[in-house]
């Protein structure tokens, strides 16, 4: 929560001016080392101490809007592959965050505590769940250590927990991310080891706590981490094949082609599953996050009763079975034998999601109602040069001889490639592939929407 009180510019003050007059800080070579154990009596007397008597997650009563009445309000940011931002901000709105906003390669929301763990469990677009809890103007380094040093960290994690802290910045006229990142680690550490005699260890890989550090022009937001590894973990997905498509960018890919339950879907380049297993489960409203775990369960004050609860009925809103024919082929048998190893891990039968060894240009209807194709068809490296020049034209064919009716989205970088199918998209909808920046081209497949002869070069 960003606090602006006179109390709270004081001890920003006054940190800041602890570290110009040399109070020691620990070099980065010495970061996960744990100092000499201090007396809570030694706490430096101008930081001043504040009672939270609201731990995570304290109980309240939940109202229309999504918060809690009486509950401590988080203003929340949630990163989001860029191209989704609009498409996650509704998401959040369906969730009941009113105010959600897209923002750069993300969307912001305010919620309680409670939201944030409804979040997490429900976002299928979401990357992390950044709940903000501290956000002052700085124009130095120092001023981040003051600021870091002046948060309440003691509320969520201590010095038996291990740490991360990440820094990105906008057009920030700090000139080292690494220095002012070691700043700020600074500052959560030794706020911790004055309040509790010792600091906590660094653990990038597997920390119990992360921080983000976000800088702008003017101003350093920190954010606590409650999700902990990225969302687009599920939880099931061992077996990722070749270029596999994260989980929250094909959950992302079915929202912007306007896909829903009752509609058949074909992804006719499978690969390891990953659009098909994410429209069963969506079909079916299994929550993403339902078998996966987070971070705010390490923190401190988690209500695991509360997290059960909400798991519970999440659980007993999960449908039996799913409307539509939902259908993956690939030409790998490895790639088809991950898909089904996926699948079953998502715990989803062969009667909920289909996969055939196949060519693409053998594929047909498996539905006699037309249906999307929604996929990612090999490009780059993961396609030979021989067979780029005939897998189209004669893929193409099969389009138009088989899909009829249907609607077809895919994702490329090659932007030819619509003239390499001789097909006019409808809609071009810029989208990134981690950082690889694509297209998502839709295309209404009907007889007229073949060019005849070859493609013609621009």
């Amino acid at each position: 929560m960003a606090l602006r009180s006179a109390a709270r510019a004081a001890a920003i003050a006054a940190a800041a001016e602890s570290a110009a007059n040399g109070t020691p800080v620990v070099a980065e070579d010495a970061i996960d080392a744990r100092a000499p154990a201090r007396s809570a009596g030694t706490a430096d007397p101008r930081i001043p101490r504040r009672p939270y008597d609201k731990p995570a997650g304290s109980p309240a009563r939940t109202t229309v809007d999504g918060h809690t009445s009486g509950a401590e309000i988080f203003q929340v940011f949630a990163p989001c592959p860029q191209g989704l931002d609009d498409a996650l901000a509704g998401e959040l709105r369906d969730l009941g965050f009113a105010d959600a906003r897209a923002g750069r390669a993300g969307a912001h929301f305010s919620t309680d505590w409670n939201g944030v763990l409804r979040a997490n469990l429900y976002s299928r677009l979401a990357t992390r769940i950044l709940a903000q809890v501290a956000q002052e103007t700085v124009t130095s380094e120092e001023e981040l250590y003051a600021l870091a040093r002046a948060t309440p960290w003691e509320r969520w994690f201590g010095a038996e927990q291990t740490l991360r802290v990440d820094t990105s910045a906008v057009r920030s006229p700090m000139q080292s991310l690494q220095f002012c990142n070691l700043r700020a680690k600074d500052g959560i550490c030794d706020r911790l080891r004055e309040r509790e005699g010792e600091r906590p260890s660094i653990d990038t890989v597997r920390p119990d706590a992360r921080v983000h550090v976000f800088l702008s022009e003017s101003t350093a937001t920190l954010y606590l981490d409650t999700s902990g590894e990225s969302l687009f973990k599920r939880g099931w997905r061992l077996d990722k094949g070749e270029a596999p498509l994260r989980e929250n960018l094909a959950a992302g890919m079915l929202v912007l082609a306007g896909w829903d339950a009752a509609t058949p879907l074909l992804d006719p380049f499978c690969g390891s599953g990953t659009l098909v297993i994410e429209a069963a489960l969506k079909s079916l409203r299994v929550p993403p996050g339902i078998s996966r775990p987070f971070a705010f369960e390490r923190l401190r004050g988690h209500q695991e009763r509360r997290w059960f609860d909400l798991k519970e009925d999440a659980r007993a809103k999960i449908l039996k079975e799913v409307p539509a024919t939902l259908a993956g082929a690939d030409i790998d048998p490895r790639a088809i034998e991950a898909a089904r190893l996926n699948a079953d891990r998502a715990g989803l039968t062969e009667e909920a999601v289909y996969f055939e060894v196949a060519d693409a240009r053998d594929t047909c209807p498996l539905d006699e109602r037309a249906g999307a194709i929604i996929t990612n068809p090999p490009y780059g490296e993961r396609l030979e040069l021989a067979e780029n020049a005939t897998l189209w034209p004669e893929w193409a064919t099969t389009l138009k001889r088989e899909f009829n009716g249907w609607k077809m989205h895919m994702i490329t970088n090659d932007l030819d490639l619509p003239k390499k199918l001789r097909l006019n998209p409808s809609r071009r909808t810029p989208l990134y592939n981690g950082a690889l920046e694509c297209r998502l081209f839709s295309f209404d497949l009907v007889s007229g929407g073949f060019r005849d002869g070859p493609p013609k070069a621009e």
